[in-house]
């Protein structure tokens, strides 16, 4: 198969803002450093800036963030370029057509919220600017089914499905790349995640901290909205899916979606919805907001490989640690041998985040000197992700050369909201729930055998 041509150009909507700053100008200079970034750049805000001050904000967040190497922002500095001017206005969509000079195949990158993408879209292909382009946007991708799929139906008016790349900056994550890997890699493995031999599946994203100053963007948000609909569900689904027909850039999209197609939407009877104490004190959050900051729930596959394996999941701010992690807990053997009537105990455990990557399995094993007596163990493997390569690193990458693997789709987006509407914008206030806990103890009555906390050292992890 002949690879697609690489964009010529890289714009990118929203120069000025905080993405940029923590995380778009560490990935620049990383492809750059990499020689894999040789093409203008053309950042695009209303701020009345000049190149040389984005510049120098390129040099102010490197020195923050990531490290500024001198040789590669020297070259990444050069490649720079700057159009100031509102989404709304034409004339800045005509200064960017002249910035970009020769480009034939540009990619614009929108960094910006979603509210203003179907404006940004109608300018580039009124201006001629999304003419052999590529468009990357950032999630959320829509608010609920119905603006998911008016989105869609704005990004087509300009752009054909196979030029539009979706951002989940978690499937640029090496972590979540080796799970998918560690799946079908391993076929005893893949062989055991199945319902002959899976009780449930605990999945987990916690975070220790709060909104961290976003509290008006995430009081138009919440839990399930921020991650469950995209990062959980993509987690889910790289650990249940079949392995891919095929080696095309579609084939792991393909059951992707043919998985997510059999999760029932949530049932309202099946979530916990939960908010720290202190959230209504957040600047921007409003002072009687019904908005989540925790969410538990269970969700069920519906298909031959899954059907009757509960999933269980939870995430939330504000809790005892920060961790990602997913439980496949194995079922229990069919005979007691050893009448030490046991729980079950031997289990897959998968930390991807936020700090190391990690395999543990559990297992039980004799107690040395006792007759047939056993106890549990877990073995494990761990690596540190300092050295991995940044999502948007990676992302960005692929997408300058128009590889659409770790990028959702056009069904796949509509599918995950799918599952989730039913229980967006649920009328009933949150529960109450204390900073440093797991949440709301109501969420206990979900998992008849009690959730699994993620182990709390690195070392343990």
């Amino acid at each position: 198969m002949t690879a697609p041509p690489r964009s010529d150009a890289l714009v990118f909507f929203g120069a000025t803002g905080d993405l940029a700053y923590k995380q778009i100008f560490p990935a620049l200079q990383a492809l750059v450093k990499r020689g894999l970034l040789n093409v203008p750049i053309i950042g695009v805000a209303k701020a009345a800036w000049t190149v040389e001050q984005l510049r120098a904000r390129a040099r102010d967040s490197l020195t923050h963030h990531g490290g500024l190497d001198r040789g590669a922002f020297e070259k990444l500095s050069a490649l720079l370029r700057y159009v100031d001017g509102d989404y709304a206005d034409q004339r800045t969509f005509a200064a960017l057509r002249g910035e970009m000079g020769k480009a034939e195949r540009p990619l614009h990158y929108l960094a910006i919220p979603p509210s203003t993408f179907p404006e940004v879209v109608r300018h580039l292909g009124e201006s001629g600017c999304g003419t052999n382009a590529r468009v990357a946007v950032e999630k959320p991708f829509g608010h609920d089914l119905a603006s998911a799929r008016s989105l869609n139906d704005t990004l087509h008016s300009v752009f054909p499905e196979s030029s539009i790349f979706r951002i989940d900056h978690y499937l640029g994550k090496e972590p979540v790349l080796n799970l998918l890997y560690f799946r079908f890699a391993n076929a005893r493995l893949d062989a055991t995640l199945s319902r002959d031999h899976v009780d449930h599946v605990q999945i987990t994203m916690a975070e220790h901290f709060g909104v961290q100053g976003r509290g008006k963007f995430y009081d138009e948000t919440g839990a399930i909205r921020d991650v469950i609909q995209n990062h959980i569900l993509q987690l889910a689904t790289i650990l249940t899916m079949d392995a891919p027909v095929g080696h095309d850039v579609e084939a792991i999209r393909d059951e992707k979606v043919r998985l997510l197609k059999a999760i029932e939407p949530l049932d309202p009877e099946h979530v916990v919805r939960g908010q720290f104490r202190g959230y209504r004190d957040e600047p921007g959050v409003a002072r009687d907001s019904k908005v989540e900051t925790f969410a538990a729930l269970e969700l069920r596959i519906e298909n031959d490989r899954w059907a009757g394996v509960p999933f269980f999941i939870r995430a939330g701010k504000c809790l005892a640690q920060s961790a990602i992690e997913i439980r496949v807990q194995l079922k229990k053997p069919v005979r007691d041998i050893y009448h030490e009537g046991a729980p079950a105990s031997e289990y897959f455990r998968f930390r991807v985040g936020p700090d190391i990557t990690a395999l543990a399995v559990g297992m039980r094993i004799k107690r040395r000197g006792e007759p047939m007596v056993g106890r549990d163990v877990e073995l494990r493997a761990w690596e540190d992700q300092a050295r991995d390569m940044l999502p948007y690193e990676r992302l960005l990458g692929d997408a300058i050369k128009g590889d659409a693997d770790l990028f959702g789709r056009e069904d796949s987006i509509e599918a995950q909201w799918r599952i989730v509407d039913p229980v967006l914008d649920l009328g009933a206030p949150p529960l109450s729930y204390d900073p440093g806990t797991w949440g709301p103890v109501e969420a206990d009555r979900l998992i008849p055998a009690g959730w699994h906390n993620p182990i709390e050292t690195q070392r343990a992890a």
